[in-house]
């Protein structure tokens, strides 16, 4: 079959040129359209998905040039058609046209490839869409940076600042989209459930409108197994973090603001600036005198873990200076910092940790007490208060003082009211398979299964050099570790304070 594909059958909505091995022809596409003869099946083809709201007005920008150099059916707004519709749209066409005998179908779909250019938030929509619609072949995803964090381009490779958009780039990145490497990536299922409140809302709030948080995170129908007579129950999936306490706080204000005002959020370095002074206006870089004890974690929930399949679940000790906690399931968090660092061997409470592979079944637990605790990350070998590694987690919150908290999923935030009675509203994340993502070089993210980790020189990685010089956990309390002490400490340049959120 494949010495077949030379001569096809196809029809294409513009002449062939220099970047036919990326085209797909229209019928491809459209179900519609009639077939012709096509000299060659593309190398490389590429279904586009472009967030027209991201970057300012980098989005809209984008979609011309892609759509100037590629068949314009094949280059899709996603705030007019969702991808769902799209794949299962192309898909259905792929395999009639498959049944039927074509070559061409064959070819793409084995080696389709697909691009978002958006926040993370779009990026975790399109990998949502893909796992849901269980393809026997699910293609690759490489992502496009047009967002403000951009923690999941940047972790394989595709940078985090907001592309070009002229045809030179264009071109450019699809050369790098043809050579990229597949890798595979955990998918992670989050569920969250509530009894139905005698009264007041219960569902969770997005900050006026967030257009795809709760496609993320969404009410189960009621024949869905998932389902509980008398309960609420929610269900969605991440693929980068899982977040909770001061920086989803930080986050669901600069959703709000933007949504509030979009004509002030025009560029990536606003952008930034704007979550640097809700960080510092809601008082995330002095909690431990601003923010009441009610928000410490410890106060808000009960956290269980189980480390691997089938074992049992453990409570953890949260300290009661932790305010915020992060799932992370891939080593990039607020903009390229890397929260669980690379644990050694020198210090008793890390020995039973490993490197942060994406592709491992286990997420990664890390705490923090406020804004200047996340400085640290900014240090040779700095992380944040590793808590657990663990292939399902549940946290289970009860009445207290607080009657709300502040989530996060890949970028996207939301309010969560919480128990004002007896009851307890519970969040369960567990492992849900693997998604295939192109990673460019360099990677930051990293496989178990790659050999080159097992050479010796991998161990320098670690902070067993940087262990001595950790204090203890009571020197952190209150956040009153004094950063900057040590002249070998200072914020480079390239490092803006907003992506400590």
């Amino acid at each position: 079959m494949e010495g077949e594909a030379d001569v096809v059958v196809g029809s294409c909505s513009k002449p062939c040129g220099p970047l036919e091995e990326y085209l797909i022809p229209d019928y491809i596409l459209k179900p519609d359209v009639q077939q012709v003869i096509v000299d060659h099946a593309p190398r490389c083809p590429v279904v586009v998905f472009i967030n027209s709201r991201s970057g300012g007005q980098l989005g809209s920008s984008l979609i011309k040039t892609y759509r100037e150099l590629l068949n314009e059916a094949q280059v899709f707004d996603l705030s007019e058609e969702a991808p769902d519709k799209v794949l299962h749209r192309l898909y259905v066409n792929l395999e009639r046209l498959k049944m039927e005998g074509d070559i061409l179908a064959v070819q793409i779909w084995r080696t389709l490839r697909l691009i978002v250019a958006g926040g993370d938030g779009t990026a975790s929509w399109l990998l949502g869409v893909v796992s849901d619609l269980k393809l026997s072949h699910p293609p690759p995803v490489a992502t496009v940076p047009l967002g403000t964090g951009n923690n999941l381009p940047f972790s394989f490779g595709w940078g985090k600042k907001n592309p070009s958009t002229d045809q030179e780039a264009v071109k450019s990145f699809l050369g790098l989209v043809k050579h990229a490497k597949e890798i595979k990536i955990d998918s992670w299922h989050i569920i969250l459930r509530m009894r139905v409140p005698k009264e007041g809302p219960c569902d969770p709030i997005a900050p006026l409108e967030l257009p795809h948080s709760l496609h993320a995170f969404h009410r189960v129908s009621s024949d869905d197994s998932l389902n509980m007579e008398g309960y609420h129950t929610f269900r969605g999936g991440f693929w980068n973090y899982f977040s909770m306490g001061m920086d989803a706080e930080v986050s669901y204000a600069f959703h709000s603001e933007r949504k509030r005002n979009p004509e002030k959020f025009k560029n990536q370095l606003t952008n930034q600036g704007t979550y640097a002074k809700l960080g510092l206006k809601q008082g995330w870089f002095c909690a431990s005198l601003s923010q009441p004890s009610s928000r410490n974690l410890a106060q808000l929930a009960k956290v269980k873990v189980m480390k691997r399949p089938g074992s049992h679940w453990e409570e953890l000790q949260i300290h009661h200076s932790i305010r915020s906690i992060v799932c992370l399931n891939l080593p990039s968090f607020s903009g390229g910092l890397n929260p669980w660092g690379m644990p050694g061997t020198r210090r008793a409470a890390d020995r039973e940790f490993t490197a942060p592979f994406v592709d491992d079944g286990l997420i990664e637990v890390v705490g923090f007490r406020d804004a200047w605790h996340g400085l640290v990350l900014l240090a040779p070998n700095g992380h944040g208060t590793r808590i657990a590694q663990a292939h399902r987690i549940r946290f289970e919150f009860h009445k207290g003082a607080a009657d709300h908290t502040f989530m996060r999923v890949d970028g996207e935030p939301w309010k969560q009211p919480l128990p004002t009675d007896d009851d307890t509203v519970v969040v369960e994340i567990s492992h849900l398979g693997q998604v295939a993502m192109l990673a460019n070089e360099p990677c930051r993210s990293q496989s178990v299964n790659d050999p080159s980790l097992l050479s010796p020189a991998h161990d320098s990685h670690g902070d067993d050099k940087e262990d001595t010089a950790e204090e203890d956990e009571d020197e952190f309390e209150d956040g009153r570790r004094k950063f900057g002490a040590a002249d070998t400490f200072k914020l480079p340049d390239e490092i803006d304070i907003a992506h400590l959120s």
